[in-house]
Order: structure tokens, then sequence, then C-alpha cells
């Protein structure tokens, strides 16, 4: 296996991790934690803003850093280069991965100086006013939504490197 094969491996591994875990939170984790708050018999939504986000959310922030330090890595190594890619420099294929690499730089962003922030606030690890929390609240709901919209077109940048168009 070259260096090439085994980054583009890990940049697969990472980037699952990543956006697997934003669709959990978006899908899964925001919708039962609504429920969880309107159950007078359940357990509330402690037991999700406690225990599972905070370890959820330190898998999603590092798991976005590592898609993006191994996916610039791969550019490197295969030639394409990360300079080429991100000025879109080059032939069609070299412009789609760039494309995709803007979309996950973006999204990396978002995870990092809007929604990890943010959720800090949320789940009380730094103190926040109720009005601090409910722009928090905003914030990264907003920035999460976009990074889930983003994935898509960044995904299929990604793929379609690899499967370039017949013409």
């Amino acid at each position: 296996m070259n260096i090439w094969s085994l980054l583009v491996w890990l940049h697969v591994l990472a980037g699952i991790t990543w956006i697997g875990l934003l669709y959990y939170f978006n899908f899964v984790q925001v919708p039962a934690a609504a429920e969880a708050a309107a159950d007078s018999d359940g357990p509330g939504p402690a037991a999700i803003s406690k225990y599972v986000a905070p370890r959820a959310l330190w898998w999603f922030r590092w798991g976005a850093l590592a898609t993006w330090l191994t996916g610039a890595a791969a550019l490197e190594s295969s030639g394409v280069g990360i300079v080429n890619a991100f000025t879109l420099n080059g032939a069609v294929a070299v412009k789609t991965i760039g494309i995709g690499a803007w979309l996950g730089t973006i999204m990396l962003f978002n995870v990092w100086v809007l929604i990890w922030p943010n959720q800090k606030k949320l789940l009380g690890i730094v103190s926040a006013t109720d009005a601090e929390k409910a722009k928090a609240k905003s914030i990264a709901f907003m920035a999460s939504r976009t990074n889930t919209m983003l994935s898509i077109p960044m995904v299929l940048c990604m793929v379609s490197f690899g499967h370039p168009l017949p013409f």
C-alpha cells in the first residue's frame, strides 16, 4: 500500500466519523432531546446533554479536523497539490476536488468556530446567560444545518474525483 492509498483510507474513515455524527446530531439527537424535554415522565434532556453530547461532540470536532488534514495530505501526495486544488488550477477533476476541499474547509470552520463554542455554552461547559444560550442555540443549529446541506455536494465532489466524467 502506498502513502496516498493510506491517506485516502484514513480520510474516508475520518470522514465517515465526522459526517455520520453530523447526520446523527441533525436527524437523531436534536429531535430526541426535544422529545425528552417534553416528556414529563422521562429522564429529560440531561441524559443526552450530560452523557452523550459531550462525547459525540469530541468525536465530531476531531473527526472534522482529521478529515481535513488527511484530505489535504492526500491531495499533496496525489500530485494534485493543495494549492492547485484550492485555487481550482488544473483539469476538471482538479477543480472538482478543489470545490469539495473548499466545502470541507467551510464545514470545518463551522465546526470549530460556530458549532463547538456555542455547544459549550448549551452544555454548561462554559457559563452563559439564558440570552447567550438562546443565541448560541440558534447559531449552532444554523451552522449544523448548513454543514448538513454542504455535505451532499462536498461528498459528490470527493467521490467524482475518483470517478471522472467520460467526456
